[in-house]
């Protein structure tokens, strides 16, 4: 009798392990299916990533620097819902002139600058003095847009201690 109990509690430990090690390889493969994902939009936006460069300073284009900057500046007030991100997505379709997939990849990559700038903190900084450099005069009406299209999808519409403090760091880098 010990010997069947034995057994059954090799063959028990011998599929729980099998079975961690095919969750481990699932999770491997949603991780590449990520990281492809920010590469296919990348690709798609034309954003080109340079050596010794930091990837905020290879942006182009005004519309990826303000989905970008609506990406952290929706992460400062807490983690974001659901209908955050559609009100965001909303936002940069119809504030930048994207369409909806356009925007989606935009969010994607956006994400992907937030994380690469340490946090949307420093994100923020980053990003408002590269949307200055790129288009200051024409880039303002549609990011203060996304921004407060944003705001009013957040927890009850009001803006926290820390994007308030987001709002004054865009206001000075484009010297409004």
């Amino acid at each position: 009798m010990p010997y069947i109990i034995a057994f059954l509690g090799l063959v028990g430990a011998a599929y729980f392990w099998a079975m961690r090690a095919r969750n481990a390889g699932h999770v491997a493969q949603d991780l590449a299916d990520m990281a492809g994902d920010v590469m296919g939009a990348a690709r798609r936006l034309g954003f080109r990533r340079r050596a010794n460069v930091h990837p905020v300073e290879s942006i182009e284009e005004p519309a990826l620097a303000i989905a970008a900057l609506g990406t952290a500046f929706m992460e400062l007030g807490g983690l974001p819902s659901r209908e955050q991100q559609d009100a965001l997505s909303m936002a940069l379709q119809h504030h930048t002139h994207r369409s909806a997939k356009d925007a989606e990849e935009a969010m994607i990559l956006g994400r992907w600058l937030v994380t690469e700038c340490n946090g949307p903190e420093p994100a923020i900084t980053r990003l408002s003095r590269r949307l200055a450099k790129l288009d200051r005069a024409g880039s303002l009406t549609p990011l203060m847009g996304v921004l407060n299209d944003t705001a009013l999808a957040a927890r009850g519409g009001t803006l926290s201690e820390r994007q308030k403090e987001a709002l004054a760091e865009i206001a000075r880098a484009l010297k409004v």
